[in-house]
C-alpha cells in the first residue's frame, strides 16, 4: 500500500511539474469609426438619391441599393391608389420628387447603420394634379466592399411620426 501511495505521489509530482502550454488570448483589434464622417457619407447618399429621383433618372436608382435589397412600402389608401395608377399606365407615374427628413441616423458598426425618419413623396397624376404622400421609414444601410453605403432593407409605414 505504501508503494502504491509513493508511486501515486511520484506520478502526481511528475505530471504537475510538466510545463503547461499557456493559452494567451490577444485582444481583438477594433476599428476606429469616424462617426461624423460616416454620417456625412450617409447624408450625401440621401441627397444623391433625392436628386436622382428629381432628375427622373430612375434607371440609376439601383446604384443606391444592395443586390438583395428588400423594401416594404406603406399600405394606406393613397399609396395603394398610386401603385394601381402606375400599374395601369405601364409604370409611367414615377415619383416627381422625394424629400427625406431623418429623425435619427445611427452608425451600428463599420458596415451597418440605420436611418429613421419621415419622407414626403410627390407625383403628378393623369389630370396634372400633384399629390403628396408621406410615410415614416426605417432603412437599414450596409456598406459595400468599396466603402459605399447602400440601402439594404426598408420598412415604411403610412403612419407619420411627428
Amino acid at each position: 500500500m505504501k508503494k502504491s501511495i509513493v508511486l501515486l505521489f511520484l506520478c502526481a509530482t511528475i505530471s504537475c511539474g510538466e510545463k503547461q502550454n499557456k493559452v494567451v488570448v490577444e485582444p481583438a483589434q477594433t476599428l476606429e469609426i469616424d462617426v461624423k464622417a460616416e454620417l456625412a457619407k450617409i447624408e450625401q447618399v440621401r441627397k444623391s438619391f433625392e436628386q436622382t429621383v428629381k432628375e427622373k433618372r430612375y434607371g440609376d436608382l439601383g446604384k443606391f441599393t444592395t443586390d438583395d435589397m428588400i423594401s416594404i412600402g406603406p399600405g394606406s389608401e393613397d399609396w395603394i391608389a398610386y401603385r394601381k395608377l402606375r400599374e395601369e399606365h405601364g409604370n409611367k407615374f414615377r415619383y416627381d420628387s422625394i424629400k427625406m427628413n431623418p429623425k435619427e441616423t445611427v452608425i451600428l458598426s463599420d458596415t451597418m447603420a440605420y436611418d429613421f425618419g419621415v419622407s414626403s413623396v410627390y407625383y403628378t397624376d393623369v389630370n396634372g394634379i400633384v399629390h403628396e404622400m408621406e410615410d415614416t421609414f426605417l432603412v437599414i444601410m450596409k456598406k459595400d466592399k468599396n466603402g459605399e453605403w447602400k440601402l439594404f432593407r426598408e420598412l415604411a409605414s403610412s403612419l407619420v411620426i411627428e
